[in-house]
């Protein structure tokens, strides 16, 4: 369930707020082998899992930029914010690729708002930084922290 905010303005002071963690996510060959068709990477440690099982990893793993893409999907599950014209990923200002997420792993997001600033035009940025966990491990995939602009 989302942390809902009613308006940009009251994501102010609110640095530090756990938003809580998405719903879990399987990661099966197909997605795999879907981002490699649309991105053009078909290297042999995501697409071939005759050769991946005997690679560094003993199976096929998903792309980072893959597990970097479900940020945007992890994002919505865990912060809401409501009355506000238009919003705009600005971008990132940290990536950490931590652990290799193996085919058949399950993800989720974790986030928690870092902090939050007026902009030009009266809109609202916040960063949020939202950490990839895969299921049963300690170390997670990534983390990301997501800028995002919010205009009145």
């Amino acid at each position: 369930m989302a942390v809902v905010f009613e308006t940009p303005r009251d994501l102010l002071g609110r640095e530090g707020t756990d938003l809580g963690v998405s719903d879990w996510l399987a990661i099966d060959q197909a997605r795999i082998d879907g981002f490699a068709e649309v991105t053009g990477d078909h290297q042999w440690i995501h697409v071939d899992p005759v050769r991946a099982k005997d690679g560094p990893f003993g199976t096929t793993i998903a792309h980072g930029y893959l597990t970097l893409s479900l940020v945007n999907l992890f994002l919505p599950q865990m912060l809401e914010v409501r009355t506000f014209s238009a919003g705009v990923n600005v971008g990132l200002d940290r990536v950490r690729f931590v652990s290799p997420v193996p085919v058949g792993a399950r993800l989720r997001g974790r986030g928690e708002i870092l902090s939050v600033d007026e902009a030009k035009g009266g809109a609202i940025q916040s960063v949020v930084r939202v950490t990839v966990e895969i299921e049963g491990t300690d170390k997670p995939a990534c983390i990301a922290d997501t800028i995002s602009r919010y205009f009145p």
